[in-house]
């Protein structure tokens, strides 16, 4: 309670009186009691707030201040709550705001999470096919190469029509002899894989410590497997080539074989079956393409068949005269058949071929055979005839020399002997016979025939 200070003396007085009633506790107040005016103070107004004995004089301005501030608050605090007593909808809409806005960001989370989800498939996908298309180039590659190296076992096709020169010849030619001619099967088939390409083939296993790496570098992995893919297309398309290519080399010289006994007219089947067999032996297997074989494969089981064939036939035209007897350009002197005896200036029948050649040339021997004849022969002086089975048999006359014995065993283009002029002979030259069943033919038809074959 304040009091003016004017009423001191009324309050001392009550004081004194109430001694005599009984004391009685009463709670202790604070009072605030307007501080006295002092001389030389002009304010009168300050207020004491007595608490326990203890007294604090403020003064009026901010007493209302602070009691102004505790009444505005009260109101406003009242306010607030009268308001939010009686309008709770505020109070709802915005938990409802706050709740949606929960649900957006789980929304858009959910979204976020989502497209990762597609994202790391997809990826993981492009990565799943590019470990496919790299195994299937690596498969495919060692299908090329089993190709070229089944190409590579196919010998190289060379025909000729002459006999070659012999074995026992220079050293320069045995030098080139040594120095193995390449294939060029194998040639054009080599595959050589581009330098990024080896670096992938080589760890066919994927990095796993780096799949962003390679995921990142995607569009470059493709560009490489196009490449890879491409190189891949030209290299089987040469070997396709090729082995067309071989297949018609072997079905031509099939038939350039065959028209040889035909242009002879000589027992071709006869003939095959008196031939050399290839080999030594073996257990027979018969052979047939595998049950999935490809185009390519079934493809190279025919140029298989068609080269045993052609074996077997160059076997059998290997007992067929058709070579010429001496090596390089030469000069017929007298044909077969009717002409002038050189020493009786009188028709006679000639039985072979006269070849001009200087004395001491080599003659070699048309095809193999077998020596039946090595010696002095009446009028073809020295002489070897040599028999190659099937009836066919050739005659070299007029010789100087000779380097075969009777039983010896000769194969194309082994020298026999050297041109002379023994016998009945006017200057050095070769008398050559062909003669079937004994019968004299004219060596210029098998000459013929083996120019054909061997022009194709």
């Amino acid at each position: 309670m304040s009091y003016r200070s004017g009423q001191y003396p009324q309050h001392s007085q009550r004081h004194t009186h109430d001694h005599a009633r009984p004391a009685q506790r009463r709670p202790a107040q604070a009072h605030v009691h307007p501080r006295p005016r002092q001389e030389g103070n002009s304010d009168g107004n300050d207020y004491a707030l007595v608490h326990h004995g203890r007294q604090i004089r403020v003064g009026p301005v901010v007493f209302w201040i602070v009691a102004g501030s505790i009444i505005i608050m009260g109101a406003w605090s009242a306010a607030t709550a009268t308001y939010f007593a009686f309008r709770d909808d505020v109070l709802t809409r915005l938990i409802a705001r706050q709740a949606d806005m929960q649900y957006a960001y789980e929304d858009r989370i959910a979204e976020l999470r989502s497209r990762i989800d597609r994202t790391t498939s997809r990826q993981l996908l492009d990565q799943e096919q590019y470990d496919q298309k790299l195994s299937q180039i690596i498969k495919r590659q060692a299908v090329l190469e089993s190709r070229t190296n089944a190409l590579g076992t196919l010998p190289d096709i060379s025909v000729t029509g002459s006999v070659k020169p012999s074995r026992t010849s220079s050293a320069s030619d045995s030098h080139s002899r040594g120095t193995p001619k390449p294939s060029p099967i194998s040639d054009t088939m080599m595959f050589v894989a581009p330098p990024d390409r080896e670096a992938r083939l080589e760890s066919r296993r994927p990095a796993v410590d780096a799949p962003a790496t390679r995921l990142a570098k995607a569009p470059i992995a493709d560009g490489t497997l196009a490449k890879l893919q491409t190189s891949l297309d030209r290299i089987e398309n040469r070997q396709t080539a090729a082995l067309a290519s071989l297949e018609d080399k072997y079905e031509s010289r099939l038939r350039r074989m065959r028209g040889v006994f035909t242009d002879l007219g000589l027992n071709m089947n006869r003939m095959a079956a008196a031939a050399p067999k290839g080999g030594v032996g073996g257990p027979f297997i018969p052979v047939k393409p595998p049950h999935n074989a490809g185009a390519f494969e079934r493809q190279l089981y025919q140029i298989n068949l068609t080269r045993s064939e052609a074996d077997r036939m160059t076997r059998t035209l290997a007992l067929v005269p058709y070579r010429k007897p001496v090596v390089g350009q030469v000069e017929f002197t007298s044909g077969f058949g009717v002409r002038s005896d050189p020493f009786l200036g009188r028709p006679a029948m000639h039985t072979g071929l006269d070849f001009r050649a200087a004395k001491g040339d080599p003659v070699r021997v048309t095809a193999n055979g077998k020596v039946v004849s090595a010696g002095w022969a009446g009028g073809y002086g020295r002489m070897v005839e040599v028999d190659h089975g099937n009836g066919l048999s050739t005659r070299y006359g007029h010789l100087s020399e000779i380097g075969v014995k009777v039983g010896q065993a000769v194969k194309i283009g082994d020298v026999i002997g050297e041109v002379g002029s023994t016998g009945r002979s006017t200057g050095p030259h070769l008398h050559y016979e062909t003669r079937i069943d004994g019968v004299a033919v004219d060596p210029q038809k098998f000459l013929r025939a083996g120019v054909r074959f061997a022009q194709g």
